[in-house]
């Protein structure tokens, strides 16, 4: 006989996701996951058995629940949950998802809300990390609607601010995991490369597109379509996988640490036409990139990968602060995606050349779906 679960599904950011209070779920464990896998479909490419979207922005989820921490309102965790492996990784965080936090808990009864904007204190259990969301709340409730827009989804809906405090350090406690601003990696069939590897909201490898033989303009498609790519790029982060010591060997990489670290291929601001035919003009953003999410391109851009972009482009040596234009504002910065452009701000202090990351934050939107009971 079939369980059931009560259920909330939102928008969060360019990410859709299966959001339970975790009062609601089997204690952390194989119970869990084979609930949520359930939950999702996954096993399948398609999804068709579950509410998957058979993307992996479509196959995530947040267990959040009241916090017992003095700085923070409540406790919130991630899971990236496999398209078509049976596998759950609490590895790291997403920004997108994240966004939708502040109201769920609020709409939950976990959060009282404010008149106008209510404040809520997140813990990220998995990056041990605190965030602090900005919901606006006119009439003490939550409002959806709102002008402000987001590329990659259509529309416009009420801003909601994310800031990400001390955000270094999120799975390998600190900056620079390896404490260089470049390495060298050996990446089986290809040869030597050049990586940046930084840990800020998220740990990404920053690679030069030129250096893969990338113009920094493709689309989803043109690399979702080719397997050459994809083997090349999935070799060059499981090389960084295993320098972090996240595997032992290069291919276990997809299976055993398919989320983090995350990838990401930056060039100078070029121009190019987004996956809607939009026109970027170079003199519009600060740098180009196309990221990868669980061995696919992602479509847009991960709001973690804004703050670590951010991040990487106030670091002397990195790629992104090599590639980056040079009219480019000290602690802002401006990336172009496949859907268009995402902005982040990072506050930092510089002592003698040591950079320390107090703060990184940006903008997303997020709007409630469904309410209800999933089954599995």
């Amino acid at each position: 006989m079939q369980k059931t679960v009560p259920i909330t599904v939102f928008r969060g950011g360019t990410s859709r996701g299966l959001f339970f209070l975790e009062a609601d779920l089997p204690p952390a464990g194989k119970e869990r996951d084979t609930l949520l896998l359930r939950c999702m479909g996954s096993g399948s490419p398609n999804q068709i058995d579950g509410l998957g979207g058979a993307q992996a922005v479509t196959s995530k989820v947040a267990i959040i629940g009241p916090s017992e921490r003095e700085d923070a309102d409540v406790n919130y965790t991630f899971a990236q949950v496999s398209v078509d492996k049976p596998v759950v990784s609490y590895l790291g965080n997403c920004g997108n998802i994240s966004s939708a936090v502040g109201p769920f808990a609020i709409e939950s009864g976990l959060v009282k809300a404010s008149q106008d904007v209510t404040i809520v204190r997140v813990f990220n259990t998995n990056t041990q990390k605190v965030m602090v969301e900005t919901v606006q709340t006119p009439n003490a409730q939550v409002t959806y609607e709102g002008d402000y827009s987001i590329a990659g989804v259509p529309g416009c809906a009420a801003p909601i601010k994310i800031k990400v405090l001390d955000p270094a350090g999120s799975v390998f406690k600190s900056l620079l995991p390896t404490n260089n601003v470049i390495d060298t990696l050996d990446v089986p069939s290809f040869g030597k490369i050049e990586v940046s590897i930084v840990d800020a909201a998220n740990p990404f490898i920053f690679i030069r597109a030129k250096d893969i033989g990338f113009n920094g303009t493709e689309l989803p498609a043109d690399i979702n379509g080719s397997p050459e790519r994809l083997k090349l790029l999935e070799n060059i982060r499981g090389s960084a996988a295993k320098l972090l010591g996240l595997v032992d060997a290069i291919e276990d990489a997809a299976l055993k640490s398919s989320n983090v670290p995350k990838l990401a291929i930056i060039s100078e601001p070029v121009s190019y036409k987004t996956i809607g035919g939009e026109s970027i003009d170079a003199s519009q953003i600060d740098v180009t990139s196309r990221m990868m999410a669980m061995q696919k391109s992602h479509p847009s851009y991960a709001m973690t990968g804004g703050m670590c972009t951010s991040v990487a482009a106030v670091i002397p040596g990195t790629i992104v602060n090599e590639l980056k234009s040079k009219n480019t504002q000290d602690k802002h910065l401006r990336i172009g995606h496949p859907s268009g452009v995402i902005e982040a701000s990072v506050e930092y202090e510089n002592n003698n050349g040591s950079i320390h990351i107090t703060s990184a934050e940006g903008y997303r939107t997020a709007r409630l779906l469904f309410k209800g009971v999933a089954y599995y």
